[in-house]
């Protein structure tokens, strides 16, 4: 198949159309996040490859800012420090990157949001158990039917196709509509 800028812009508006559907979802998640701020709590976000740049985006947004001044939020990314990522994935393997990270930093009523588009990324399945007993809210941001993370989490967002470039570009809108709820909100 010959590529084309325009074939791509058609599937995006496609999936686009179909993704209205979890909108509602987005926002339930979006004021769970909201309420987690609110309450000193804090956002902790992870994922693999490109999902672990949207992971890395949502918590930058939150420390530094989106569009308009306010006080800086707890984001942080667990997906970035690679002196944790390789001493945890060397002495335990890199399955548990991520939910060795919210055994020492989550907290009851803090939110881990998990990127990753084929939502079967067994480190994020992991963290995802461990949100589970810990008591931290968990939001599985997938594409397709949601793969083995499907019915692990508090909150879900499926982004209805199965091509990675098109899951992540709704993945990156879904985060933008987050802080645009933020930014609405008063902050003390």
């Amino acid at each position: 198949m010959k590529f084309s800028i325009e074939a791509a812009r058609n599937e995006l508006a496609e999936v686009l159309s179909a993704f209205t559907g979890q909108l509602p979802a987005v926002e339930r998640s979006g004021r769970a996040i909201i309420e987690c701020l609110h309450q000193g709590g804090k956002i902790l976000s992870a994922g693999n490859g490109g999902s672990a740049a949207d992971a890395l985006h949502l918590a930058e947004e939150f420390t530094g800012r989106y569009k308009g001044d306010r006080p800086s939020l707890a984001g942080l990314c667990l997906s970035v420090d690679a002196t944790v990522l390789t001493c945890i994935a060397n002495d335990y393997g890199f399955d548990a990157v991520f939910s060795r990270q919210i055994e020492g930093l989550g907290r009851p009523g803090d939110v881990f949001v998990g990127f990753t588009t084929s939502g079967n990324s067994s480190n994020l399945l992991a963290a995802f158990e461990v949100c589970r007993e810990r008591g931290v809210t968990s939001i599985l941001v997938s594409g397709g039917d949601g793969g083995k993370a499907h019915g692990l989490t508090d909150y879900e967002i499926l982004v209805p196709s199965r091509t990675t470039a098109r899951i992540q570009e709704i993945h990156t809108f879904i985060l933008h509509q987050w802080l645009e709820m933020v930014e609405q909100e008063e902050w003390h």
